[in-house]
């Protein structure tokens, strides 16, 4: 008999279903000569996958879920199936009675895959790298404490190193996002809805003091510059995907690039995107539902 395959289910522990419904995707991944290994989510980033080697990922949760366990898979190349058991997501699309359905077309090579831009983001400290991870929603640099103005000076940076200066913004902090996480702070903040496997990025400015400060997007391929105020006297804060948090010290410089790598959604495709748009936000004549920020279900 041929080796086993490997598959890593992302379980949210906080899903009530999440737990019973691993046990038998387990046993029947089993009988298909797939080894199935399991990590439990409890919220917290600490997860490293370092030399290890799967053929498919699964997330069992929400959108919060699936970030966490693409940041973990995409660097790998390993694609993610994001079944859903939370509300409608804008990510987790594979309804938990359909993941049968839904690996048996993968495995027979004919799945949609989405392939979504992500982002490294990188602190540089005096000359040094201080912190750097990648993320599929957001980078967001922000006060600590509450309605607290910051000073971000922004730029763009082209790949044959022309740098176009986008000025200064006096706001509550700044957010960063990909086409993906356009559907969550982003756009609760003013910022424009994104087809998920467009090429872009979105600078958006939170609660800007002035008026005409608007979100920009420019191109994936520039890199976004930050750097913090050298007289800055707020406490300022990194958040990534809304799950890790890293504080900032006046004259860090917050690089944002594209990663190398794209996320790998199984079944999570653009027809389901605006499904749950035209769902969650009331296009068919229905309820607007609230809450509707991507990656706000874990």
């Amino acid at each position: 008999m041929a080796g086993k395959k490997r598959a890593l289910l992302v379980i949210n522990q906080n899903k009530s279903a999440a737990l019973d419904l691993a046990g038998s995707i387990s046993a029947a991944l089993e009988k298909r000569n797939y080894e199935a290994l399991s990590f439990l989510f409890d919220g917290k980033p600490n997860f490293s996958l370092q030399g290890a080697e799967f053929d498919l990922g699964m997330s069992l949760g929400g959108d919060g879920t699936v970030l966490f366990a693409v940041r973990a898979l995409a660097p790998l190349g390993v694609p993610v199936m994001p079944v859903n058991l939370g509300t409608l997501g804008f990510i987790a699309a594979v309804l938990p009675e359909k993941w049968e359905e839904t690996f048996a077309v993968w495995e027979a090579g004919r799945a949609a895959i989405s392939r979504r831009l992500m982002l490294e983001v990188r602190v540089e400290r005096r000359g040094r790298t201080e912190f750097e991870l990648s993320c599929l929603n957001d980078a967001v640099i922000s006060a600590s404490g509450i309605a607290k103005l910051i000073r971000l000076d922004v730029e763009t940076e082209t790949e044959d190193g022309r740098r176009i200066e986008l000025g200064c913004f006096r706001s509550d902090g700044l957010i960063v996002a990909t086409p993906t996480g356009s559907t969550g702070y982003s756009v609760a903040a003013g910022g424009p809805i994104v087809d998920p496997e467009m090429e872009i990025v979105i600078i958006n400015p939170i609660c800007p003091f002035t008026l005409s400060n608007r979100p920009i997007v420019v191109p994936s391929n520039e890199r976004v510059i930050t750097l913090v105020e050298t007289e800055q006297r707020s406490a300022v804060l990194l958040t990534v995907d809304g799950q890790i948090t890293e504080p900032l010290e006046p004259e860090d410089r917050i690089v944002i690039r594209q990663a190398p790598y794209k996320a790998r959604l199984i079944a999570s495709n653009r027809e389901m995107f605006y499904q749950a748009l035209r769902t969650k936000l009331g296009w068919s004549g229905g309820t607007v539902h609230a809450g509707y920020g991507g990656g706000n279900d874990a």
